[in-house]
C-alpha cells in the first residue's frame, strides 16, 4: 500500500476519533480546551514543590444550596463535590465534600501536639501521639463518606446539588480494633463514643461490634496527610455509616456499656422505628453522573452512560439502568473493582434516538438490598405515591435520582 495513502487514512481515522471524543465531551458536560479560559499559572517553584492540575480543568466544589460558604463570619457549612466531573472511583482530596464544622473554625493542630485518648471500660487507658499511631501496622482501604444531608430535591439542578455530599477516598491509618486490643476491652462493654477537637465537640455513639470490625483511625487520605477540612491530623473512618459518626480531628474515644446521647446524635435518631431503620448505615445507592442535570446531548447517537454506586451494607453487586422511567431495566457494566463500602463506577453504551426520555439507575448490594424509588419508599411509610415530591425523605435518602432528557438534548432533574 502507498505509504502516503496509509498515513492519510490514519490521519482521517484519528480525526474521526477526535470528533467522537469531542461529541462525548459535550454530552458529558466537559468543556473543550479552547472553550475553557486558562487561569493564571503558578510559579515554576510552586509547580516543583506541589503539583497543580492543568489550567484547563475547572472542576470546583460549591456551597450547599441554601447555606453560603464561607458565610458572613467567614465559616464553612456544607461544601459539595462536583460529581459530574468525576472519573473512576476516587475523589481527589481537594474536591472531597466538606461537612459542617458546627459553626466553628477548622482546628489548627500541630502534629507534635496531637494526642488521642482511648479510655473508659478498658484495662489500660492509653494516650497516643501521632508518631506512636504511625508505629502500628497500617491499613489502606477505599471507603465512601456521605452526609445525612445528602437528599435530592426537585429544585436541585445538577448532580452536584442532588448528591454532592458524598465522596470516596483511600484512607490510611491504624485499625481501631488493634488499638482496642492494646488497651483491653472489659466485659460488659457494648458501645464506643468518639469525640473530635472542634469548638463544639463533635461526638457520636456507635456499637462496639462495629468498632472491632472495620473502623480506621486514619491519618492518610489518597496517599498524603488528611486535608485540614477533613480532620487533619487524625480522623475516624466508620465504613458505611452516615458521615456524622466519622469523627474529624479525633481526640478521644470512650468505651462504654450503653448508648450515649451526644450532641451529634441528637437529630440523627428517631423515635419512629421505621425512620430509625433508615439511619446509621447507608443503604444501596447510585446516581448517573453523565449525562446529568445541566448537561446537554448535542444530537442523537451513541453515548456513554456512566455513574457511581455504593452501599453501607458492603460491596456493589450490580447496577441496572432504565431509559424509560423505570418500566424496564438493563444491567450496566461495573468498571473497576467493587470494594466494600466504596464508590463503584458503572457504565453502559446507549444509542439515543432523539426522543424525550427519563434515565435512572438502581444499585443492588452484596446483601441483596435494592435501591428504592420514592414511590416504593412511600409505600413503606404508608404515604401517597407522590408524597416525597413535596416532603423530605426521612432518615438517609438513598432513593433513585431520575434525569429527564428533552428532545433538544437538554438534561434536567426528573423529580421536578
Amino acid at each position: 500500500m502507498d505509504s502516503k495513502k496509509a498515513s492519510r487514512r490514519k490521519f482521517l481515522k484519528g480525526g474521526a476519533a477526535a470528533a467522537a471524543v469531542s461529541a462525548i465531551q459535550s454530552a458529558t458536560g466537559q468543556s473543550a480546551i479552547a472553550q475553557t479560559p486558562a487561569p493564571a499559572k503558578r510559579s515554576l517553584k510552586d509547580e516543583v514543590a506541589y503539583g497543580e492540575r492543568s489550567p484547563y480543568v475547572n472542576s470546583v466544589r460549591i456551597a450547599v444550596n441554601d447555606r453560603p460558604s464561607p458565610d458572613e463570619f467567614g465559616l464553612t457549612f456544607h461544601v459539595l463535590t462536583p460529581l459530574q466531573d468525576s472519573v473512576g472511583q476516587i475523589t481527589p482530596s481537594a474536591l472531597h465534600f466538606v461537612g459542617t464544622h458546627r459553626g466553628a473554625i477548622v482546628p489548627d493542630i500541630k502534629p507534635a501536639d496531637y494526642r488521642f485518648l482511648l479510655h473508659g471500660m478498658v484495662d489500660r487507658p492509653l494516650e497516643f501521639t501521632l508518631e506512636e499511631l504511625k508505629r502500628f501496622p497500617s491499613v489502606s482501604r477505599p471507603h465512601f463518606l456521605e452526609c445525612l444531608g445528602n437528599k435530592s430535591r426537585a429544585e436541585h439542578k445538577t448532580v452536584q446539588q442532588t448528591t454532592g455530599l458524598t465522596s470516596c477516598a483511600e484512607w490510611t491509618g491504624v485499625s481501631l480494633s488493634l488499638l482496642l486490643k492494646e488497651v483491653g476491652v472489659q466485659k460488659g462493654a457494648n458501645w464506643v463514643v468518639s469525640e473530635g477537637a472542634e469548638e463544639v465537640k463533635g461526638a457520636g455513639s456507635f456499637p462496639l461490634t462495629k468498632a472491632m470490625d472495620d473502623c480506621i483511625v486514619a491519618y492518610g487520605q489518597n496517599g498524603e496527610a488528611i486535608r485540614p477540612q477533613n480532620g487533619y491530623p487524625v480522623r475516624l473512618i466508620v465504613p458505611g455509616f452516615e458521615g456524622i459518626y466519622n469523627t474529624k480531628w479525633l481526640r478521644r474515644m470512650k468505651v462504654v456499656d450503653k448508648y450515649y446521647m451526644t450532641y451529634n446524635d441528637y437529630g440523627h435518631i428517631s423515635t419512629d422505628p421505621k425512620v430509625a431503620a433508615f439511619n446509621l448505615q447507608w443503604g444501596p445507592k447510585s446516581v448517573i453522573t453523565s449525562p446529568s442535570g445541566g448537561q446537554k446531548l448535542p444530537g442523537h447517537g451513541v453515548y456513554q452512560i456512566t455513574g457511581l454506586a455504593w452501599s453501607g451494607g458492603g460491596a456493589v453487586k450490580k447496577v441496572d439502568i432504565s431509559f424509560d422511567g423505570g418500566q424496564t431495566w438493563k444491567e450496566a457494566e461495573l468498571r473497576g473493582e467493587a470494594h466494600r463500602m466504596a464508590h463503584t463506577r458503572f457504565g453502559m453504551n446507549w444509542k439515543w434516538d432523539g426522543q424525550e426520555c427519563v434515565i435512572m439507575s438502581r444499585c443492588t448490594d452484596e446483601l441483596g438490598q435494592v435501591q428504592p424509588t420514592r414511590a416504593q419508599l412511600a409505600k413503606i411509610f404508608n404515604q401517597p405515591a407522590d408524597y416525597y415530591h413535596d416532603h423530605g425523605v426521612q432518615g438517609t435518602d438513598n432513593t433513585v435520582v431520575p434525569w429527564k432528557i428533552a428532545s433538544d438534548g437538554s438534561v434536567t432533574n426528573g423529580l421536578a
